[in-house]
């Protein structure tokens, strides 16, 4: 069958002499397109003439797609042939190098309010529009279920098409799609050929592609048109009632870690969601719901804080998931700083302090942006 595996992704950095590891950002491209040193050496997908199209679908996150949209959209121009183009429509904007995704054709459609208001049927609209424009033969969508998952559904009831969800591993030839947390496969028939509409689950696909799009941009106006759903907005909850598995920012403690008390006035000042090693938990430190580790809570935020934690393979396990990881220690070997994506080797309780000056001086020269986590 040919199925697209899931490889892990390491974002790209350096180490420099002192052992710290610093991320490398990206750079802008002749063309004014934002370009990343791995994707300049990767050669162009297809340079032929586009006769078909396959479309992918993703809403961004303050100008950032997540791990989830990502791999939706290397199934995309993984599966896609010589002669057929991938465009990607975003509703959001977008701050990533649209080529090094695989994507040839961008189309954002930017939000009139912030946080976007819930309008899932202006957002079909728009995407139908599109589709009667460019006539995909396939639209990949991640199966999230609020925002993409609920609009893939929603197109294939509006257009009648097939679709399948769920999806855990496909080809040019079909899907196959797991229900039942897992434990029953349903598969679709190889014969009848890739559904039109196809629901990706996450952790299917791997995100590093060996090669890239020709990333071209276009933009759509910003969503105005009156929509028959009345959002009545969000609530933003103090970083205690935030799930681990939930939270977009995680400050963690270790057994470096000795001043609670400053440790959760930091927590608090960042509005993060608080973790802790097991040895921290095993030590009556912090209670067994905060661990993070194999044994205790896999998470994905964000970023991610670890503050004297030295990462056994155990915690690691925990925050494989995690976008960025900064680790703060005096050990400069510690495995935890190895896997960070920035390290900083010194004390953990004056790191802390200093951060926590840093915010507040933030907060006071910018009051108006203070968010209240009480």
């Amino acid at each position: 069958m040919n199925a697209i595996r899931r490889l892990p992704a390491r974002r790209a950095h350096t180490l420099t002499p002192a052992g710290i590891k610093r991320i490398v950002l990206e750079r802008a491209h002749p063309d004014g397109v934002r370009a990343t040193p791995a994707a300049a050496n990767k050669p162009l997908r297809t340079d032929g003439l586009a006769l078909r199209t396959v479309l992918a679908v993703a809403h961004s996150d303050r100008g950032q797609l997540d791990a989830h949209a990502r791999q939706a959209i290397a199934a995309a121009s993984l599966l896609a042939q010589a002669d057929t183009s991938v465009h990607l429509l975003v509703f959001g904007e977008l701050d990533a190098d649209a080529a090094h995704l695989g994507v040839d054709a961008l189309t954002l459609v930017p939000s009139t309010s912030a946080p976007p208001a819930y309008a899932p049927d202006v957002e079909l609209a728009i995407l139908l529009t599109l589709i009667d424009r460019i006539r995909p033969v396939h639209i990949f969508l991640p199966d999230n279920g609020l925002p993409d998952g609920d609009l893939g559904r929603r197109l294939a009831a509006a257009t009648r098409s097939t679709v399948a969800t769920h999806v855990v591993a496909l080809s040019r030839e079909g899907a196959a799609s797991a229900y039942a947390g897992n434990a029953r496969m349903q598969c679709r028939a190889l014969s009848r050929g890739l559904p039109r509409i196809v629901l990706l689950a996450p952790d299917v696909v791997d995100e590093r592609l060996p090669f890239i799009g020709h990333g071209k941009r276009a933009q759509l106006a910003a969503l105005r048109a009156s929509s028959a759903y009345r959002d009545h907005g969000t609530r933003s909850l103090p970083a205690t009632e935030v799930d681990l598995q939930e939270a977009d920012l995680i400050v963690a403690a270790g057994n470096g870690v000795r001043d609670l008390a400053g440790f959760q006035h930091l927590a608090n000042a960042l509005g993060a969601a608080v973790g802790a090693s097991r040895v921290a938990v095993d030590d009556g430190r912090f209670p067994r719901s905060q661990q993070i580790g194999a044994t205790g809570k896999t998470v994905s935020a964000s970023a991610y804080l670890a503050f004297g934690i030295s990462g056994a393979v155990q915690h690691l396990q925990g925050i494989k998931d995690c976008r960025h990881v900064i680790a703060v220690n005096l050990d400069a070997s510690a495995p935890l700083v190895r896997r960070a994506d920035l390290s900083i080797i010194d004390d953990t309780q004056s790191v802390a302090q200093a951060l926590l000056a840093e915010v507040q001086r933030a907060r006071a020269a910018h009051p108006a942006q203070q968010v209240n986590h009480d």
